[in-house]
């Protein structure tokens, strides 16, 4: 095969040799894999010829096997990974999660959606950073958390909406059965190449002393930032970081990640319907409920999705969830 060189003034525009290698890479990723997967096939059929020829051999039957299982995982990763198409599929996540009212109740189940989400991660090996904490003695009011890893959006796009959780109550002293709401939403991390216009007069940025961990410097100075846009209504905040300059440019690019879906939202009617800050967070309005009494199960209302090892769903075993709606994303 020729051996390409690249042109003597390859880089002579530095932005734009960047952006070929950046697409040259994604390329590799969609390729690579499946290349070795065929290779990984070719050993498995000659595996199997191997056993053909000593059919009462259990060692060999085993090793089949085996090379079968993990032949099979790794086609149902790439076959999943085919769905994430997406203009930012790819890109990091500010995964944001909101308490709905409720008091305790509802704090306490944003806390452990927040848990269940950092598992995921962890399960996944994305990496994720804890932007802003608003806790209260229930539990979580509101989380703002960057999630960086390949197709981290792309993955966790579809958790964007209200869920609901059924149980009963471990701040009721009767014991009753209890209802809470928890939103959830997902924006991509995007360039800063994308231009989003912010004039002054279109937000309000208000400096606060954080709360909670974080070292000595929390509670000293005014270091955390919310930016409320009017517009819109939503309202980012960082308190992260150990310096107003820093929380305020996290902010910022937070405040333009959801703005950026935001108006997408506005041109496209469809998703007009389904986007985040149209729902109420209450009744009628979830994606998926989990039921932990009297019976355990988890249904995602959207694909029909339902599991009944709750627990494992907790644990952050939430893939099938993902990869039902991708699929059912397509189909639509």
């Amino acid at each position: 095969m020729e051996k390409r060189t690249l042109q003597p003034t390859f880089w002579d525009d530095r932005k734009r040799a960047e952006e070929t290698y950046s697409q040259l890479n994604t390329l590799k990723d969609s390729y690579e894999p499946w290349k070795e997967l065929i290779e990984e096939i070719d050993d498995l059929v000659e595996l199997v010829e191997l056993y053909a020829d000593e059919p009462d051999n259990p060692e060999e039957q085993d090793q089949v096997d085996d090379h079968i299982a993990k032949v099979a995982k790794k086609h149902e990763k790439l076959k999943l990974k085919t769905l994430l198409d997406g203009e930012f599929d790819k890109n990091d996540t500010f995964l944001t999660i909101h308490a709905g009212a409720g008091g305790n109740e509802a704090s306490d189940w944003a806390q452990m959606l927040m848990r269940m989400y950092l598992r995921y991660c962890e399960l996944m090996d994305f990496k994720t950073q804890i932007l802003d904490l608003q806790e209260d003695e229930g539990g979580v009011k509101s989380a703002s958390i960057r999630i960086s890893g390949p197709y981290s959006f792309g993955y966790l796009k579809g958790e964007a909406g209200v869920h609901r959780l059924v149980r009963i109550s471990p701040f009721d002293s009767q014991k009753r059965r209890h209802t809470s709401f928890t939103s959830v939403y997902a924006s991509p991390v995007i360039d800063d190449e994308i231009e989003i216009d912010l004039k002054p007069e279109d937000y309000r940025l208000d400096t606060y002393r954080a709360g909670g961990a974080g070292g000595q410097h929390v509670n000293k100075t005014d270091s955390a930032v919310r930016i409320t846009h009017f517009e819109s209504g939503i309202v980012v905040q960082c308190q992260n970081e150990r310096s107003q300059i820093m929380n305020k440019e996290v902010a910022f690019k937070m405040l333009r990640s959801r703005l950026y879906e935001y108006y997408r939202a506005k041109q496209d009617e469809e998703r007009a319907k389904n986007a985040i800050e149209k729902k109420d967070i209450a009744w009628g309005s979830q994606i998926r409920s989990y039921v932990f009494q009297p019976y355990t199960m988890v249904k995602d209302h959207r694909t029909n999705e339902s599991v009944g090892n709750i627990q494992a769903v907790m644990d952050g075993q939430i893939h099938p969830f993902i990869e039902a709606y991708l699929q059912w994303q397509h189909s639509e």
